[in-house]
């Protein structure tokens, strides 16, 4: 027994100092230089304010602003920057709870945009990311939005559309990931372009 029960108590403690001291260590000392602000959460601003964080989505209820994907956890309202919890539904496309809630989604999506055919209703904005915090969406999940955007800010369409195009982050060397859009960066200057143009959002 002594042959076998030693060697494993041995073992436990080496990976206990190991993953729970030493890789530690090295990991946080590679982000801070090597990982943006220092491996901290990178925060947005407006006016000297944090409004949120770049890699964390936020809720946008107001017709005003570009939606981001659903949550089934509590999202941070807009400038909120409490973090919330990350969580799924765990819930699978053929669960009956599941589809009520994504057609309660297409419903009101489409109610907002009336403009918008459902079949041209991208699936994410309808649907919730696996963590429930995806702060990101689809080029075209922004783009079907333009024309309410548009109509409820006294913007012309093209205007808001080149913004859209200005902030698609395309694949890493063109291979690596999908081309997004980041929601909050989008919303802050959605309401600089209203600023810009002296429109009132």
């Amino acid at each position: 027994m002594k042959t076998h029960i030693f060697p494993a108590i041995r073992l436990t403690l080496v990976c206990l100092i190991f993953f729970s001291g030493i890789y530690t260590a090295l990991v946080w000392g590679i982000a801070q230089f090597a990982a943006p602000n220092h491996g901290n959460g990178q925060t947005l601003s407006v006016n000297g304010k944090i409004v949120g964080y770049e890699l964390q989505g936020q809720s946008f209820t107001s017709s005003k602003y570009f939606n981001g994907r659903p949550s089934v956890v509590a999202y941070c309202a807009w400038n909120d920057t409490t973090p919330p919890a990350s969580g799924g539904s765990n819930k699978g496309p053929s669960n009956p709870d599941y589809l009520k809630q994504v057609q309660a989604a297409v419903d009101t999506f489409m109610l907002q945009n009336p403009s918008v055919k459902k079949s041209e209703v991208p699936a994410e904005l309808v649907t919730a990311s696996g963590s429930g915090l995806d702060p990101d969406i689809s080029p075209k999940a922004a783009e079907v939005q333009i024309s309410r955007i548009a109509k409820t800010r006294g913007l012309s369409e093209e205007s808001i559309s080149k913004l859209v195009s200005s902030h698609i982050d395309k694949p890493l060397l063109g291979l690596f990931g999908v081309a997004h859009v980041n929601v909050l960066k989008l919303n802050i200057d959605l309401d600089n372009l209203n600023k810009s143009l002296k429109i009132k959002p």
